[in-house]
């Protein structure tokens, strides 16, 4: 694709969601940005909320993934399923019996002060580095395809990518993502079957000997039962309904859109079919993968070093030019879908969270109180986008590895704490001594990045891989049994 062509489709997909922005934020205020308002079609929120999760690392890395891991990711997204039963059956419940705009608000009332800080700041860690390898994956792509041609250099294509989000985010806040995000699904998975169609004409195939095909290569390999592989089965799976259960049902950004649903019901109908799309999609994009090795094999295309460059080396220079079109519109629309999101709970959680904006739902705003509070979003606003940029070119100048398993890695460091948090909150009835909470939070990932980089020797060859989430979150609910409080107890 020539850089005319992919500066026209940046263009147009980009005013397309500038409209979008611009009609949904009419008459916005902090209630708006904050919580939409809580009238959110649970059926637009599922739909959005997949390409969020998805994102543009699932585009990208997913497919190329299945090169160095084969089918074996399908382990840890069966996993997801029981994940989002207890999102749905258990923690909505909870949020809207509270009724929060931040789900950390749980936190304060259950344990104090300071454990409400605690998640809160491991909640913006977690999603500032999360977000920062998602838009890593779209600046990449608009680099290659774009501002590289341009003689530009990749930080100001980086600038350019979160100008975007900041552009039509601003105003509209949670709101304008709910309806930009199912847009933007619609796109990436129109993308995916795009995609895989285009591959089976190019290999001759009927879907009947396309599925053929990938079920006989090497990479259709599913499940691993060795124990001492971080890819075991029971390691993949439980795994995956913990990832699912933090980076989804105890992450501001995720729950952020739920509870713009106005009812528990339509809230819990969204996680049910969201789950379902969800798994179907992955499947997909793990067809896709071991579709793009088999033509890259079949067309003697050099695999790129890193996997994560296999789909856009073959969308850009070997696809069709329409094919190149739907991949662009794919990438960036995966890739802004979570981004977007982010951005936004970002600001919301430290709004909420640390400036107390918004926090008391029935407190009287007048319009003096609107403007200074709207005013310090923005600013919040413009300092989240200045961090993400300065991640993603650290995570530029050092990353060497798929961004799918860099993800999940940092997950399961950052998310751990939380997972203890909420555990011990649910499930026992003691307090704790909550001044002490943020050293057992930040003890607990220190103790299991140990554990991780000697387990081997230590444990005869075993390897935790995503397992060590779980380990996180007891070792986090082991310190708080530590620090409870002996002389008093609460109610579940």
């Amino acid at each position: 694709m020539s850089p005319e062509l992919v500066f026209i489709v940046i263009a147009g997909y980009f005013l397309l969601l500038l409209s979008i922005s611009y009609f949904t934020s009419r008459n916005a205020n902090s209630e708006t940005f904050f919580t939409g308002d809580r009238q959110s079609p649970w059926y637009l929120v599922a739909f959005g909320m997949v390409g969020a999760s998805l994102s543009g690392i699932t585009f990208i890395s997913v497919p190329g993934e299945v090169g160095n891991s084969q089918f074996t990711y399908l382990q840890f997204v069966l996993g997801f399923i029981p994940g989002y039963a207890f999102i749905a059956l258990v923690l909505m419940p909870l949020y809207y019996k509270l009724n929060l705009v931040s789900i950390y608000g749980y936190l304060e009332q259950r344990f104090g002060f300071y454990a409400y800080k605690t998640g809160a700041f491991f909640f913006l860690l977690s999603r500032v580095i999360g977000a920062s390898l998602r838009l890593f994956i779209v600046a990449g792509v608009l680099h290659i395809a774009f501002f590289r041609a341009l003689g530009l250099p990749f930080w100001l294509t980086v600038v350019v990518a979160i100008a975007l989000i900041w552009l039509y985010t601003f105003r509209g806040g949670i709101k304008t993502i709910v309806w930009t995000d199912t847009l933007q699904t619609f796109f990436m998975l129109a993308s995916l079957v795009v995609s895989i169609l285009l591959i089976k004409n190019e290999l001759d195939l009927s879907l009947g000997q396309l599925v053929s095909v990938i079920q006989e290569s090497d990479m259709s390999r599913v499940f691993v039962w060795d124990w001492q592989e971080p890819t075991n089965f029971f390691k993949q799976f439980i795994a995956g309904a913990f990832i699912a259960i933090v980076m989804t049902g105890l992450d501001q950004d995720m729950m952020q859109k739920n509870l713009t649903i106005k009812t528990l019901k339509g809230a819990q109908k969204n996680v049910l079919w969201f789950t379902v799309i969800l798994v179907f999609a992955n499947i997909l994009f793990l067809s896709l993968g071991a579709l793009l090795y088999i033509y890259a094999n079949e067309i003697g295309f050099a695999i790129p070093e890193r996997s994560d460059n296999l789909f856009p080396a073959l969308a850009v220079n070997q696809f069709q030019v329409y094919a190149g079109v739907i991949f662009l519109l794919g990438i960036i629309a995966a890739a802004y879908s979570s981004a977007d999101s982010a951005l936004t709970a970002l600001t919301t959680s430290f709004c909420v969270d640390f400036l107390g904006i918004g926090r008391k739902r029935d407190e009287i705003r007048d319009a003096a109180k609107e403007r200074i509070d709207k005013r310090t979003r923005k600013q919040v606003h413009i300092m989240f986008s200045f961090i993400l940029l300065v991640v993603i070119l650290i995570f530029n100048y050092i990353n060497d590895e798929s961004v799918i398993m860099a993800v999940y890695r940092v997950a399961t460091y950052t998310y751990g704490p939380l997972l203890g948090l909420y555990a011990f909150g649910l499930y026992t009835k003691w307090q704790v001594k909550d001044h002490f909470i943020p050293w057992v939070a930040i003890l607990s990932p220190l103790i299991c990045i140990m554990l991780d980089l000697n387990s081997e020797v230590w444990f005869n060859g075993f390897k935790f891989g995503f397992f060590i989430l779980i380990i996180n979150g007891a070792i986090t609910f082991l310190g708080l049994f530590l620090i409870r409080d002996r002389t008093s107890s609460t109610a579940a």
